[in-house]
């Protein structure tokens, strides 16, 4: 008969308790902040003992690791198809600003997790969230650099410029879901679809 683990709630799988104490984990961050969520009340909300989120993961810094990775997991290949679907360039950064829509439609404490991790990096000079910041811009590099070779970046092109507005734009939005209403935010969302439209690419 195989042995449960200490703290695991009844019927629940090992990898179903991780996940859950990852999204406690984006959860607490995102409403307390990187230093105030501790060890203790992230068990909390994951409905777990202390003791039994330590035998998932050691320490709090491995833990954030894992929801950061876990987050990067869920949005990165979302973004990667929407970068590289069927349309122009419009219609493809469109596609991404949808699908960062959905997601934070459907993971609510992403935003406010990602901007406590920025302020977290920002006062310890840390640089936890490279790897996915870097991979996004990689997707919008790729996304510029095509629509590039098939000249619709109109008549001055400047794919750097590009690649460098969509991503500031993207960051943006990022901290506007962080401190606005949903609505608002999905708001500001569809004004820059109509801004990228209308003024930063010209179509063919």
């Amino acid at each position: 008969m195989p042995r449960t683990q200490l703290g695991r709630p009844v019927g629940a799988s090992g990898e179903e308790t991780r996940q859950r104490i990852i999204v406690a984990t984006m959860r607490c961050v995102a409403q307390v902040g990187y230093s105030r969520a501790t060890i203790r009340e992230i068990a909390r909300m994951a409905d777990v003992t202390s003791a039994s989120l330590y035998n998932y993961f050691p320490n709090k810094s491995e833990l954030i690791n894992a929801t950061i990775a876990a987050r990067a997991d869920a949005a990165m290949p979302r973004l990667r198809k929407a970068a590289e679907g069927a349309g122009d360039i419009v219609d493809r950064i469109e596609a991404v600003l949808d699908e960062c829509g959905a997601l934070m439609r459907e993971y609510p404490d992403l935003a406010a997790f990602e901007w406590a991790i920025r302020a977290e990096n920002a006062s310890t000079g840390q640089r936890r969230e490279a790897e996915g910041f870097e991979t996004f811009r990689d997707i919008i590099e790729q996304a510029v650099a095509d629509a590039h070779r098939r000249g619709e970046l109109g008549d001055h092109p400047d794919p750097r410029g590009a690649v460098e507005a969509v991503y500031a734009l993207i960051y943006g939005l990022t901290e506007l879901a962080a401190t606005m209403v949903p609505e608002d935010y999905q708001a500001a969302l569809s004004s820059a679809k109509v801004l990228v439209r209308g003024t930063l690419f010209s179509r063919s």
